[in-house]
């Protein structure tokens, strides 16, 4: 658990430095969404390219972990899009709900957890769910939110207007430009490399903060909105990752280590990128942003037991 504890707390404390920061007034009333637009804009499209860019088929190419993963994400992703429609929820809103109950911090959690309990085999299959999580899921969860927000409803003019918008989005250009330039098998300058690490290296940090930020603002809070953020953290701790043990160990048949590596993943908090896309697309965001605080504090105790049903003693 103290591994586990150790690897949380930075999150917990950036988090807190931005909410100590707009509390005091450091900050001011905009600067949790200029934060989140330097994040969208600059910072992730560097870390989706970066990732992209340096992927190998030979390396990525698990079909069965993919599959096993891909259909636990977006089982969850669809069943709480449902649920959120059902009660009413605009489709924009419910679709920052349903990535918010889904999208496994693989990034900023993941890779230092796996290899503390996995050792170096879990940087494969974490650089594929991140993948998975921050490229597909994402692109998916924006197409919805698109649709959503667009007013023209013929067919053919509505399909127009978010392929012009998902064409404009960074989030969405940048890893498809990163496919672009590694199947160019063209070595990156160094000079390129090194800008495009410390601008990824901000994303996660960045957006940590600019949550803080949010959180610390006072707003009346929605009737039932502790809830539905317990209801999503409830799903993201324990269905997913129990719906990815069923995926991996039943219908794909992973080995048992691939099998562990997978839950892990799954059962990680939800990661910053709902938060960024509710403040991105100026959706209610105080749904998502205690969902990732909930989950965020509440994985201490599920990952941990977690690890040591597996026989990880972290």
């Amino acid at each position: 658990m103290l591994a586990t504890l150790e690897i949380l707390l930075p999150v917990f404390g950036l988090i807190f430095a931005g909410f100590a920061c707009r509390r005091r007034n450091v900050l001011g009333p905009n600067s949790a969404s200029e934060l989140n637009r330097f994040v969208v804009w600059l910072a992730l499209p560097a870390l989706l390219f970066d990732i992209m860019a340096h992927a190998t088929w030979q390396q990525l190419y698990q079909p069965a972990f993919v599959a096993t993963f891909s259909l636990a994400c977006v089982s969850v992703f669809v069943l709480i899009l449902a649920l959120r429609l059902i009660n009413g929820r605009h489709l924009a809103d419910a679709s920052v709900d349903a990535i918010a109950a889904s999208y496994p911090n693989t990034g900023y959690i993941g890779f230092p957890l796996g290899v503390i309990a996995f050792g170096p085999a879990s940087l494969t299959p974490t650089t594929i769910a991140t993948i998975l999580v921050a490229c597909v899921l994402f692109a998916f969860a924006i197409v919805l939110i698109e649709v959503g927000l667009q007013s023209e409803r013929t067919p053919h003019k509505l399909a127009l207007k978010v392929l012009g918008s998902l064409a404009r989005n960074p989030l969405i250009v940048s890893p498809l430009v990163g496919v672009l330039f590694a199947s160019l098998h063209v070595a990156m300058p160094a000079s390129v490399e090194t800008f495009l690490k410390l601008l990824g290296g901000a994303a996660s940090p960045c957006a940590l903060v600019s949550l803080g930020l949010f959180l610390a603002e006072k707003r009346p809070s929605e009737t039932g909105t502790r809830g539905i953020s317990w209801l999503l953290t409830g799903v993201k701790l324990l269905v997913q990752p129990a719906l990815t043990w069923w995926f991996a160990a039943r219908v794909f048949g992973l080995p048992p280590t691939l099998v562990e590596m997978a839950v892990v993943l799954a059962a990680l908090p939800t990661g910053t990128g709902p938060f960024m896309l509710a403040e991105f697309y100026e959706r209610e965001a105080h749904i998502t942003s205690r969902t990732i605080l909930l989950s965020t504090v509440g994985s201490i105790a599920t990952l941990s037991l977690l690890l040591l049903l597996m026989g990880h003693r972290t």
